[in-house]
């Protein structure tokens, strides 16, 4: 069963390489001074490929570079952290991929996990939550809520709604999310979970989150941040029923450029504004007061899709 399982997995993070999107013009971060950093990204650590470790360099260079300006960092990820890849397969694949490449004191003293399919390949989640410990949340259910200079953050389980949950797991993550955004009225909200409910990319919509988006946008919340599609992709403020909606909309975000095997768009959908392929890189968000700006920035240090909001 084992076997049978590894292999899946690594079929999963061979997919067709994407060519990459061409450079437009140069474009630079729109930066809010003193606010906190938040950096983002899903599909990570895979043994034996060079991806993860150009954005975990990356990822460190960014936080040391903050850090000796005084700005507070954070790091999120967005599911998927590590896949059961090298010869070993699934065994300890935390140590072997994500440790050498993300594992640093620097990243892990100021990261803040969710848990995507990949992170239950051995069977259970029991290795994320071993790896991550207290930062991953409870054990028994892998969601959970912080707060940073008036913003207030959830980490979801989006694998409750699949093989690692079931409906009684999924209802209780939705109770506890309705109860969590009635207990934390704050102007502006982040939610990041590991599939997201808009793609353009190989897997499309995922209809299972509709609940999840829908007690989102009535909660007030502004952004969402997804990984496991293998690009990156901005989709224009939307509500649940995916209507254009400027006012009221949350913002979607994909970037699950971390270093699994880059994959092309195979279906365009409707509100989507921005897509990049091809491109292992780390999203960049700037809590501001009211407001936030966001940037991807790629392995090769090249600024693309900046801009920003107003917390609704």
């Amino acid at each position: 069963m084992m076997a049978s399982v590894t292999a899946i997995a690594l079929v999963a993070c061979k997919g067709k390489e994407a060519s990459p999107t061409p450079e437009g013009p140069t474009q630079r971060e729109v930066e809010l001074k003193g606010a906190p950093v938040l950096i983002a990204v899903g599909d990570i650590a895979v043994c034996g490929s060079s991806g993860d470790e150009s954005t975990g360099r990356l990822a460190d260079s960014l936080v040391r570079s903050d850090s000796a300006r005084g700005v507070q960092t954070l790091i999120i990820t967005l599911g998927d952290n590590a896949y059961p890849s090298g010869d070993e397969g699934v065994n300890n694949d935390f140590q072997r991929c994500f440790k050498p490449s993300w594992g640093g004191e620097r990243i892990m003293s100021i990261i803040h996990p969710s848990p995507g399919n990949h992170d239950f390949d051995s069977g259970s989640g029991a290795p994320y939550f071993d790896f991550f410990g207290q930062r991953a949340g409870p054990r028994d259910k892998g969601y959970y809520s912080f707060d940073v200079n008036g913003w207030h953050l959830m980490s979801l389980n989006s694998e409750l709604y699949f093989d690692a949950g079931n409906p009684v797991a999924a209802k209780a993550q939705e109770d506890w999310l309705r109860g969590d955004l009635q207990a934390h009225p704050t102007q502006c909200a982040i939610a990041y979970f590991h599939r997201p409910y808009f793609s353009s990319g190989e897997y499309g919509t995922t209809r299972e989150l509709k609940t999840i988006w829908q007690i989102l946008y009535d909660g007030g919340v502004d952004l969402v941040l997804n990984g496991h599609e293998h690009d990156y992709e901005r989709f224009l403020p939307q509500t649940a029923s995916g209507v254009s909606d400027s006012t009221r909309g949350m913002e979607e975000i994909v970037a699950g450029t971390g270093g699994g095997t880059l994959r092309t768009f195979n279906r365009p959908a409707a509100n989507s504004e921005t897509r990049i392929q091809g491109r292992f890189g780390v999203l960049k968000v700037w809590l501001g007061n009211g407001e936030y700006t966001r940037a991807f920035l790629t392995a090769d240090g090249r600024v693309w899709d900046a801009g920003g909001r107003r917390c609704r």
